[in-house]
């Protein structure tokens, strides 16, 4: 049963991604939310995360920066990242990678590919 955190400023979004999780076959136990990078950080210090899906422009603390401060973790490295974004910067994006995400997806997406891309980084079984 997989905890899962969705990162964005946009309730619109976090609400998509909510109700695609709700409907896939990922064995979901909770999903939590937050609206920026540091609010990220406050939840990811409380509870328990098996994936981070995050946005990368955010107002308080962006995606990128969320990034670096999981990945300087030791306590939440080894959580699997999802950077979900309008933004097509290939420097940016192979920052991202450099930084150590799993995956990037770019808005908008299918519910296909982001349930995907979800499966692959969990490693589960796509249905």
């Amino acid at each position: 049963m997989y905890n899962i955190l969705l990162v964005d400023d946009s309730n619109v979004v976090k609400a998509v991604l909510y109700k695609l999780l709700s409907r896939s076959s990922l064995p979901i136990r909770q999903i939590y939310d937050a609206d920026n990078g540091a609010q990220a950080l406050e939840v990811l210090d409380t509870h328990e995360m098996d994936l981070v899906v995050a946005d990368i422009n955010m107002p308080v603390m962006d995606g990128v920066e969320l990034v670096e401060r999981i990945r300087d973790d030791s306590r939440l490295c080894h959580i699997p990242i999802v950077m979900i974004s309008t933004e097509g910067s290939q420097t940016r994006i192979a920052r991202l990678k450099e930084l150590g995400i799993n995956a990037y997806v770019r808005k908008p997406f299918s519910p296909e590919e982001i349930a995907a891309v979800f499966c692959e980084v969990l490693g589960v079984s796509h249905a």
